[in-house]
């Protein structure tokens, strides 16, 4: 099993651009398997849960330059654990959210490193803001001062063609170059997260700068 993974991890790698940072999604992967990635040249690792990745951090100690990405929906009453274990969370999806941990980095001392997360079509089963909202908030979420907002997170609603999900990808671009060219003083447009295992080749076209990757990595997620 360990052999594939440094197969299937190196023959993605090998594919991408030196401008895409690859973030390996290991929700339900084992700590023992994390650290056969890291030693396959993985250093950025996503989780969705945050007990389950404080407890991989834990067993994963010894691997001092792991960066961890919280890339799930986040709660409102977990947003002191995110901040406190993960430099970057990818899934900042609403002006409540942001404020919210605003007040705890401010609390904390930390300054954590965002995306926002994007619906650029209507998806009941994703977080996010629409594009409407999202720019009504810029004034508001430019007040928080403790978070480095960095860029957009998206992700394309289920049954789409490639036709279709690459237009969302270049639609978030679109967006992000919008946002950036308002000149905000604390909002910066500079990261795309998007694309996971079945799309990142689109995403990466489309102009991603972090690719969310699982499946393809670690094989279908046991239940």
């Amino acid at each position: 099993m360990i052999d594939s993974i440094h197969e299937r991890i190196q023959a993605v790698r090998s594919k991408l651009p030196d401008s895409v940072r690859l973030i390996a999604v290991t929700k339900t992967v084992s700590s023992e398997v994390i650290r056969s990635a890291y030693d396959a040249g993985i250093r950025d690792f996503g989780e969705n849960r945050i007990q389950e990745a404080i407890n991989k951090q834990v067993d994963l100690q010894d691997l001092t330059d792991i960066t961890w990405h919280f890339i799930g929906h986040l709660q409102s009453n977990k947003a002191k654990k995110a901040i406190q274990h993960f430099p970057w969370i990818h899934s900042v999806d609403n002006l409540k959210l942001a404020k919210r941990l605003n007040g705890l980095a401010a609390e904390l001392g930390v300054s954590p490193l965002v995306c926002l997360q994007v619906k650029i079509l209507p998806d009941p089963t994703k977080s996010g803001w629409h594009i409407p909202q999202l720019m009504e908030d810029l004034p508001a979420l430019n007040q928080c001062k403790n978070l480095q907002i960095q860029g957009l997170m998206t992700i394309p609603p289920r049954g789409l063609n490639d036709t279709e999900i690459i237009d969302v990808f270049n639609r978030t671009k679109e967006l992000a170059a919008e946002i950036q060219s308002q000149k905000w003083s604390h909002i910066q447009m500079e990261q795309l997260s998007m694309g996971m295992s079945g799309d990142y080749h689109l995403a990466i076209q489309a102009g991603a700068t972090m690719i969310r990757l699982g499946t393809i990595l670690f094989g279908e997620r046991r239940p």
